[in-house]
């Protein structure tokens, strides 16, 4: 019930070690530094070259920075990079305006990099990714392939293992998210107001994380409406549905829909 296997298909994500030897899939959050450390290939220092600013849109290639002659042309919202009459088949393009903040990042195939987006190493941006307007990588993340991070978007000790959609003004804080798709304004709350571990309760069953900081487990499916929250230490299994405006808190079985609860107000009129 509680096992990574139980909230995510792993055959489907480049990060599935992450899990290995795992009971409980929230102990994943306490391999992710340790994960990254042995497992990212940064390729982003002939980029940088010693500047966080990047001041010119490129192109990276093959493992090289091309600067000039190329051309981005957008098909069906996926963009083509043509260079010396042939497509760059698996380019990924840097936008001027991007901020890299040191050379702990990796940044895969396809990747869509758009200006205003900060990243803070150590991250892993996948295949096919694009990371929108604004966004905010703190560290310490995992983006999968096929995913979006929207405009506002905050990330910070975090995994999205593929196919994760957070394309609006969401924030995703100590947290694992299978192939999701978040809703504008989307809060995955990481840290209790009183100063404790996290404790999850399930039926009655307490589950010591050992977590100070801990956001949510969001399975494969779930799909979250605008301005959602989920309180620390939430898990939502497979399918899960949560509506607008409404908060989650603890566990919730797979196929579940969670609504807010209408109260009633009645006013006497005068």
């Amino acid at each position: 019930m509680l096992r990574p296997e139980d909230f995510f298909d792993l055959s489907q994500t480049q990060f599935k070690d992450l899990f290995y030897n795992i009971e409980y899939v929230w102990d994943a959050l306490k391999e992710i530094k340790k994960y990254i450390e042995q497992h990212i290939e940064p390729n982003v220092s002939k980029l940088r070259k010693n500047e966080a600013f990047i001041n010119k849109t490129v192109v990276m290639y093959n493992g090289e920075i091309i600067e000039s002659g190329f051309d981005i042309n957008i098909l069906k919202k996926k963009p083509i990079i043509n260079k010396d009459g042939r497509v760059l088949e698996g380019a990924s393009i840097i936008y001027a305006g991007t901020v890299l903040m040191d050379d702990r990042i990796c940044i895969g195939r396809g990747a869509v990099i758009e200006p205003g987006v900060l990243i803070k190493g150590p991250a892993i941006i996948g295949d096919n990714t694009e990371l929108r307007q604004g966004a905010y990588l703190r560290g310490d993340t995992l983006v999968g392939n096929d995913c979006v991070v929207g405009h506002t978007t905050e990330l910070k000790s975090c995994v999205m293992l593929g196919g994760s959609k957070a394309g609006h003004f969401a924030y995703i804080g100590d947290s694992i998210l299978g192939r999701v798709n978040l809703g504008a304004g989307t809060k995955l709350a990481n840290l209790k107001m009183v100063e404790s571990d996290i404790v999850i309760d399930i039926k009655g069953k307490k589950y010591k994380t050992g977590l100070r900081k801990f956001g949510a487990i969001l399975g494969d499916g779930v799909e979250t409406g605008c301005n959602s929250v989920t309180t620390p230490g939430t898990l939502l299994g497979k399918d899960v549905l949560l509506y607008p405006n409404t908060t989650a808190r603890g566990y919730y079985p797979p196929k579940t829909i969670i609504k807010l609860r209408q109260k009633q107000v009645l006013k006497q009129r005068i």
